[in-house]
Protein backbone atom coordinates (compact mmCIF):
# COMPACT_ATOMS: atom_id res chain seq x y z
CA UNK A 1 0.00 0.00 0.00
CA UNK A 2 1.37 3.41 -1.00
CA UNK A 3 2.18 5.93 1.67
CA UNK A 4 2.19 9.73 1.32
CA UNK A 5 5.51 11.16 0.35
CA UNK A 6 6.33 13.41 3.25
CA UNK A 7 9.38 15.01 1.60
CA UNK A 8 7.19 16.18 -1.29
CA UNK A 9 5.11 18.22 1.16
CA UNK A 10 8.15 20.07 2.47
CA UNK A 11 9.56 23.32 1.17
CA UNK A 12 12.40 22.90 -1.34
CA UNK A 13 15.53 21.96 0.56
CA UNK A 14 17.93 23.36 -1.99
CA UNK A 15 16.56 26.91 -1.89
CA UNK A 16 18.92 29.60 -0.61
CA UNK A 17 16.60 30.87 2.10
CA UNK A 18 19.01 33.55 3.29
CA UNK A 19 19.19 35.09 -0.17
CA UNK A 20 15.41 35.00 -0.60
CA UNK A 21 14.88 36.70 2.77
CA UNK A 22 17.45 39.34 1.87
CA UNK A 23 15.89 40.02 -1.56
CA UNK A 24 12.45 40.46 0.01
CA UNK A 25 13.72 42.60 2.89
CA UNK A 26 16.05 44.96 0.99
CA UNK A 27 13.52 46.82 -1.23
CA UNK A 28 11.08 47.10 1.68
CA UNK A 29 13.80 48.59 3.90
CA UNK A 30 14.90 51.07 1.22
CA UNK A 31 11.33 52.22 0.55
CA UNK A 32 10.60 52.55 4.29
CA UNK A 33 13.72 54.63 4.92
CA UNK A 34 13.02 56.91 1.95
CA UNK A 35 9.46 57.51 3.18
CA UNK A 36 10.67 58.22 6.71
CA UNK A 37 13.33 60.69 5.62
CA UNK A 38 11.55 62.59 2.87
CA UNK A 39 7.86 62.31 3.85
CA UNK A 40 7.68 61.83 7.62
CA UNK A 41 10.74 63.75 8.86
CA UNK A 42 9.56 67.29 7.90
CA UNK A 43 6.47 66.78 10.09
CA UNK A 44 8.20 65.30 13.13
CA UNK A 45 8.06 67.22 16.42
CA UNK A 46 9.31 69.47 17.84
CA UNK A 47 9.89 71.14 14.46
CA UNK A 48 12.63 73.46 13.24
CA UNK A 49 11.97 76.68 15.15
CA UNK A 50 15.32 76.49 16.94
CA UNK A 51 18.67 74.74 16.72
CA UNK A 52 17.83 72.35 19.56
CA UNK A 53 14.42 71.52 18.05
CA UNK A 54 16.01 70.99 14.64
CA UNK A 55 18.57 68.58 16.10
CA UNK A 56 15.89 66.68 18.01
CA UNK A 57 13.81 66.28 14.86
CA UNK A 58 16.93 65.06 13.04
CA UNK A 59 17.74 62.61 15.86
CA UNK A 60 14.25 61.10 15.83
CA UNK A 61 14.41 60.67 12.06
CA UNK A 62 17.83 58.99 12.23
CA UNK A 63 16.61 56.60 14.93
CA UNK A 64 13.58 55.75 12.80
CA UNK A 65 15.75 55.18 9.73
CA UNK A 66 17.96 52.79 11.72
CA UNK A 67 15.06 51.00 13.42
CA UNK A 68 12.81 50.49 10.38
CA UNK A 69 15.08 47.97 8.55
CA UNK A 70 15.54 45.97 11.78
CA UNK A 71 11.79 45.84 12.39
CA UNK A 72 11.11 44.92 8.76
CA UNK A 73 13.71 42.16 8.90
CA UNK A 74 11.92 40.60 11.88
CA UNK A 75 8.58 40.81 10.06
CA UNK A 76 9.99 39.45 6.80
CA UNK A 77 11.73 36.57 8.54
CA UNK A 78 8.57 35.70 10.50
CA UNK A 79 6.43 35.80 7.36
CA UNK A 80 8.93 33.78 5.36
CA UNK A 81 9.15 31.17 8.12
CA UNK A 82 5.36 30.86 8.32
CA UNK A 83 5.11 30.30 4.57
CA UNK A 84 8.07 27.99 4.02
CA UNK A 85 8.61 26.15 7.30
CA UNK A 86 5.12 25.71 8.62
CA UNK A 87 3.86 22.23 9.44
CA UNK A 88 2.28 20.51 6.43
CA UNK A 89 -0.08 17.58 6.27
CA UNK A 90 1.75 14.28 5.94
CA UNK A 91 5.07 15.68 7.17
CA UNK A 92 5.76 14.13 10.57
CA UNK A 93 9.53 14.00 10.27
CA UNK A 94 12.06 15.93 12.29
CA UNK A 95 13.87 18.96 10.97
CA UNK A 96 17.56 18.87 10.13
CA UNK A 97 19.82 18.66 13.22
CA UNK A 98 21.20 22.19 13.05
CA UNK A 99 23.53 23.07 15.91
CA UNK A 100 24.38 26.60 14.86
CA UNK A 101 25.56 28.74 11.98
CA UNK A 102 28.84 30.48 12.61
CA UNK A 103 28.36 32.97 9.79
CA UNK A 104 24.94 34.06 11.05
CA UNK A 105 26.19 34.36 14.62
CA UNK A 106 29.24 36.40 13.62
CA UNK A 107 27.17 38.65 11.36
CA UNK A 108 24.58 39.25 14.10
CA UNK A 109 27.22 40.11 16.71
CA UNK A 110 29.12 42.40 14.34
CA UNK A 111 26.00 44.18 13.09
CA UNK A 112 24.56 44.83 16.56
CA UNK A 113 27.96 45.99 17.85
CA UNK A 114 28.29 48.47 14.97
CA UNK A 115 24.75 49.77 15.54
CA UNK A 116 25.16 50.21 19.31
CA UNK A 117 28.60 51.84 19.10
CA UNK A 118 27.50 54.01 16.18
CA UNK A 119 24.47 55.25 18.12
CA UNK A 120 26.71 55.95 21.12
CA UNK A 121 28.97 58.18 19.00
CA UNK A 122 25.98 59.75 17.26
CA UNK A 123 24.23 60.54 20.55
CA UNK A 124 27.36 62.07 22.05
CA UNK A 125 27.91 64.31 19.04
CA UNK A 126 24.26 65.36 19.04
CA UNK A 127 24.59 66.41 22.68
CA UNK A 128 27.71 68.50 22.07
CA UNK A 129 26.89 70.23 18.77
CA UNK A 130 23.62 71.93 19.89
CA UNK A 131 25.15 72.77 23.30
CA UNK A 132 23.38 70.19 25.41
CA UNK A 133 20.47 69.50 23.02
CA UNK A 134 18.27 72.09 24.73
CA UNK A 135 18.42 70.47 28.16
CA UNK A 136 19.55 72.10 31.37
CA UNK A 137 23.23 71.57 32.17
CA UNK A 138 23.25 72.99 35.69
CA UNK A 139 25.10 76.11 36.80
CA UNK A 140 28.37 75.16 35.02
CA UNK A 141 27.54 74.03 31.47
CA UNK A 142 30.01 71.67 29.82
CA UNK A 143 28.84 72.38 26.25
CA UNK A 144 28.33 75.99 25.22
CA UNK A 145 27.50 77.68 21.92
CA UNK A 146 30.41 78.95 19.86
CA UNK A 147 29.36 82.56 20.18
CA UNK A 148 29.70 85.28 22.79
CA UNK A 149 26.65 87.19 21.49
CA UNK A 150 23.89 85.69 23.61
CA UNK A 151 20.58 86.95 24.90
CA UNK A 152 20.24 86.08 28.59
CA UNK A 153 16.79 85.20 29.86
CA UNK A 154 16.09 84.11 33.41
CA UNK A 155 13.12 81.77 33.74
CA UNK A 156 11.53 81.87 37.21
CA UNK A 157 9.10 79.07 38.04
CA UNK A 158 6.58 79.64 40.81
CA UNK A 159 3.16 78.33 41.71
CA UNK A 160 1.72 78.50 39.14
CA UNK A 161 3.31 80.59 36.40
CA UNK A 162 6.59 81.33 34.69
CA UNK A 163 8.00 84.84 34.68
CA UNK A 164 11.09 86.08 32.88
CA UNK A 165 13.82 88.51 33.85
CA UNK A 166 16.04 90.29 31.35
CA UNK A 167 19.42 91.31 32.82
CA UNK A 168 20.45 93.02 29.57
CA UNK A 169 17.38 95.27 29.84
CA UNK A 170 17.75 96.62 33.34
CA UNK A 171 16.68 93.40 35.05
CA UNK A 172 13.04 93.96 34.12
CA UNK A 173 10.55 91.12 34.62
CA UNK A 174 7.72 90.07 32.32
CA UNK A 175 5.12 87.33 32.19
CA UNK A 176 5.58 87.02 28.41
CA UNK A 177 8.52 85.33 26.70
CA UNK A 178 9.49 87.08 23.47
CA UNK A 179 12.72 86.15 21.65
CA UNK A 180 14.47 87.61 18.60
CA UNK A 181 14.97 85.39 15.57
CA UNK A 182 18.44 84.12 14.58
CA UNK A 183 19.73 84.68 18.11
CA UNK A 184 21.48 82.41 20.60
CA UNK A 185 19.52 82.40 23.86
CA UNK A 186 21.00 81.52 27.24
CA UNK A 187 18.26 80.45 29.63
CA UNK A 188 18.89 80.58 33.38
CA UNK A 189 16.12 78.47 34.91
CA UNK A 190 15.30 78.57 38.62
CA UNK A 191 12.34 78.42 41.02
CA UNK A 192 10.95 80.39 43.96
CA UNK A 193 9.10 77.58 45.70
CA UNK A 194 8.87 73.95 44.55
CA UNK A 195 10.39 72.01 41.66
CA UNK A 196 9.01 73.00 38.26
CA UNK A 197 10.17 72.17 34.74
CA UNK A 198 10.46 74.79 32.00
CA UNK A 199 9.42 73.20 28.70
CA UNK A 200 9.40 75.43 25.62
CA UNK A 201 8.04 72.71 23.38
CA UNK A 202 8.57 74.00 19.83
CA UNK A 203 12.00 75.34 20.82
CA UNK A 204 13.12 71.91 22.00
CA UNK A 205 14.16 73.33 25.39
CA UNK A 206 13.39 71.53 28.64
CA UNK A 207 15.15 72.33 31.93
CA UNK A 208 14.23 71.67 35.55
CA UNK A 209 13.45 74.72 37.67
CA UNK A 210 14.78 73.88 41.12
CA UNK A 211 14.72 76.33 44.05
CA UNK A 212 18.18 77.67 44.80
CA UNK A 213 19.66 76.27 41.56
CA UNK A 214 20.69 78.06 38.35
CA UNK A 215 20.03 75.58 35.53
CA UNK A 216 21.47 76.81 32.22
CA UNK A 217 20.15 75.77 28.80
CA UNK A 218 20.91 77.06 25.31
CA UNK A 219 19.17 77.29 21.97
CA UNK A 220 19.39 79.39 18.82
CA UNK A 221 16.15 80.62 17.29
CA UNK A 222 15.72 79.77 13.59
CA UNK A 223 12.16 80.63 12.58
CA UNK A 224 9.59 83.21 13.74
CA UNK A 225 6.41 81.88 15.27
CA UNK A 226 4.56 80.99 18.46
CA UNK A 227 5.64 78.28 20.87
CA UNK A 228 4.06 76.71 23.95
CA UNK A 229 5.61 76.97 27.41
CA UNK A 230 4.50 74.36 29.92
CA UNK A 231 5.52 73.13 33.33
CA UNK A 232 6.56 69.51 32.89
CA UNK A 233 6.90 68.64 36.58
CA UNK A 234 3.92 68.02 38.86
CA UNK A 235 4.10 71.08 41.11
CA UNK A 236 0.79 71.36 42.91
CA UNK A 237 -2.92 71.91 42.53
CA UNK A 238 -2.83 74.14 39.44
CA UNK A 239 0.05 72.40 37.65
CA UNK A 240 -2.14 71.68 34.63
CA UNK A 241 -2.87 75.39 34.18
CA UNK A 242 0.78 76.43 34.39
CA UNK A 243 1.38 77.25 30.74
CA UNK A 244 1.49 80.19 28.38
CA UNK A 245 2.77 81.04 24.91
CA UNK A 246 5.99 82.62 23.73
CA UNK A 247 6.90 84.25 20.44
CA UNK A 248 9.93 84.38 18.19
CA UNK A 249 9.90 87.70 16.32
CA UNK A 250 12.28 89.74 14.22
CA UNK A 251 15.27 91.36 15.91
CA UNK A 252 13.79 94.82 15.36
CA UNK A 253 10.42 93.82 16.83
CA UNK A 254 12.08 92.27 19.86
CA UNK A 255 14.25 95.35 20.47
CA UNK A 256 11.17 97.56 20.30
CA UNK A 257 9.24 95.29 22.69
CA UNK A 258 12.06 95.02 25.22
CA UNK A 259 12.98 98.70 25.31
CA UNK A 260 9.30 99.64 25.61
CA UNK A 261 8.71 97.46 28.67
CA UNK A 262 11.99 98.50 30.26
CA UNK A 263 10.99 102.14 29.88
CA UNK A 264 7.49 101.48 31.27
CA UNK A 265 8.77 99.63 34.34
CA UNK A 266 11.48 102.21 34.93
CA UNK A 267 9.08 105.16 34.64
CA UNK A 268 6.67 103.61 37.13
CA UNK A 269 9.43 102.81 39.58
CA UNK A 270 8.79 99.08 39.25
CA UNK A 271 12.40 98.23 38.45
CA UNK A 272 13.40 99.63 41.83
CA UNK A 273 10.81 97.40 43.53
CA UNK A 274 12.38 94.27 42.11
CA UNK A 275 15.31 92.69 43.92
CA UNK A 276 18.69 92.98 42.17
CA UNK A 277 19.13 90.45 39.41
CA UNK A 278 20.59 87.22 40.76
CA UNK A 279 20.92 83.71 39.43
CA UNK A 280 18.77 82.35 42.29
CA UNK A 281 16.31 83.89 44.75
CA UNK A 282 15.19 83.10 48.26
CA UNK A 283 11.56 84.24 48.74
CA UNK A 284 12.03 84.28 52.52
CA UNK A 285 14.85 86.81 52.15
CA UNK A 286 13.08 88.80 49.45
CA UNK A 287 9.47 88.95 50.66
CA UNK A 288 8.51 91.75 48.29
CA UNK A 289 9.22 89.70 45.15
CA UNK A 290 5.72 88.23 44.86
CA UNK A 291 4.09 91.60 45.45
CA UNK A 292 6.27 93.23 42.81
CA UNK A 293 5.34 90.61 40.25
CA UNK A 294 1.65 91.21 40.86
CA UNK A 295 2.03 94.95 40.35
CA UNK A 296 4.21 94.56 37.26
CA UNK A 297 2.34 91.78 35.46
CA UNK A 298 -1.13 91.84 36.96
CA UNK A 299 -1.03 88.09 37.65
CA UNK A 300 -1.79 86.43 40.95
CA UNK A 301 -1.03 83.22 42.77
CA UNK A 302 -2.18 81.85 46.10
CA UNK A 303 -3.84 84.57 48.23
CA UNK A 304 -2.91 87.17 45.63
CA UNK A 305 0.81 86.47 45.66
CA UNK A 306 3.23 83.66 44.98
CA UNK A 307 4.02 81.90 48.19
CA UNK A 308 7.00 79.84 49.40
CA UNK A 309 6.63 76.18 50.48
CA UNK A 310 6.66 77.11 54.19
CA UNK A 311 3.54 79.27 53.70
CA UNK A 312 1.14 76.97 51.81
CA UNK A 313 -1.90 79.15 51.33
CA UNK A 314 -4.56 77.21 49.43
CA UNK A 315 -5.71 79.18 46.34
Amino acid sequence: MATPEAPAARAPADRNHGLWIFLIWLPLAVVADLLIWFVWKPHLPPGTMSSSAEHQQFDIAVMAVVAAPVLLFVWVYAGYALVNWRHRAGDDGDGPPIHGNTKIQATWIAATAVIVLGLFVFGTVELIVPAGAGAGEGPAPIWQPNTSHRLEVQVIGQQWAFTYRWPQFGGMETSELVLPNNTTVEFHVTSLDVIHSFWAYQLGVKADANPGVDNVAYTTTKEPGTFTVRCNELCGLWHGAMFNYGHVVSAAAFQSWATHWEAVQRSKGLLGMLPPYRLTYDPTVIPQLGASIVKIDGITGGAGYYYPPQDPVTP
